[in-house]
C-alpha cells in the first residue's frame, strides 16, 4: 500500500519505520524540508518528499503534526491522493502546553479532529493519538496473543475506518471502533483511554468511563 505521513516526530517517525518493515510504500515528510529527513529515508527505505508531494498516490495519508500547525498545511493537500484516500488525523490539543487557544474547540465545542477536519476539507480518522511512539514498535504482536493491545479509532467514513483498522491490524495491535468523529472526545488528551495499554476490553471499557468535559490543564 502507498502511504504518506505528514510528520516526522516521535509519532510519525515510528510508523514509518514499523509500516516500512512491513513492506508498504512510505512516503514522508516534515515542515522543514526533505533535506532533513535523509537519515529517516536511509533507515526504512521511504522516500522523503515535501509536504506537498506526500499525499501523491496515497491510499493512506496520516497527518500527524502539532494542532496548531494543520492551518499551515498546503490548500490541496490531498488533490493527488488516490481515490478513496482514507486521512488519518493523530493529532491532541494542548493549549497551555503548545497549541494557544482555538475557539472553535473551546467555543463550539468541537472535538479536535473535527475542527483538523475542517481546516483540511476531508473526512478524517482519528487513531494513535493516545498512543506511546515507542510502543509502536515494542508493543506489536501476533494477532490472538494475550498481551496484544487495543487502539481506539473514531470516523464517520465507515470504508476509511475499515481500512485504518485493517492496517493498524497488521501493525500487531487491535483496534476498537470509537463511534463517530463527534465522539473522538472520549479518546482526547486527559481521557480514560489516553495512553491507556490495555486490550480490547479495557480499551472499551475505558472509552465508557470518559467525560465529555476537558480538564482545567486542557483548556485554553
Amino acid at each position: 500500500m502507498k502511504i504518506g505521513i505528514i510528520g516526522a516526530g516521535n509519532i510519525g517517525g515510528n510508523l514509518t519505520r514499523r509500516l516500512t518493515s512491513l513492506g508498504h510504500d512510505v512516503s514522508v515528510a516534515n515542515s522543514r524540508g526533505p533535506q532533513t529527513l535523509t537519515e529517516l529515508a536511509e533507515e526504512t527505505g521511504a522516500t522523503a518528499v515535501r509536504v506537498e508531494d506526500a499525499a501523491r498516490g496515497a491510499e493512506i495519508v496520516v497527518v500527524t503534526v502539532p494542532v496548531k500547525a494543520v492551518p499551515n498545511l498546503p490548500s490541496g493537500l490531498l488533490d493527488g491522493a488516490a481515490e478513496g484516500v482514507a486521512v488519518v488525523d493523530t493529532g491532541n490539543y494542548y493549549p497551555k502546553q503548545r497549541d494557544g487557544r482555538i475557539d472553535a474547540i473551546e467555543d463550539e465545542g468541537l472535538t479536535e479532529s473535527r475542527w483538523t477536519e475542517r481546516q483540511i476539507g476531508h473526512a478524517v480518522i482519528k487513531a494513535f493519538n493516545g498512543t506511546f511512539a515507542q510502543d509502536l514498535l515494542d508493543r506489536a504482536r501476533p494477532e490472538g496473543s494475550t498481551d496484544r493491545m487495543a487502539l481506539p479509532v473514531a470516523g464517520d467514513d465507515q470504508a476509511a475506518k475499515r481500512k485504518v483498522m485493517a492496517l493498524i491490524g497488521e501493525m500487531g495491535f487491535d483496534t476498537v471502533d470509537a463511534g463517530g468523529l463527534d465522539d473522538s472526545w472520549r479518546q482526547q488528551p486527559g481521557t480514560p483511554v489516553y495512553g491507556l495499554r490495555a486490550d480490547s476490553k479495557g480499551v472499551t471499557e475505558a472509552l465508557a468511563a470518559a467525560a465529555p468535559e476537558r480538564g482545567p490543564e486542557f483548556r485554553g
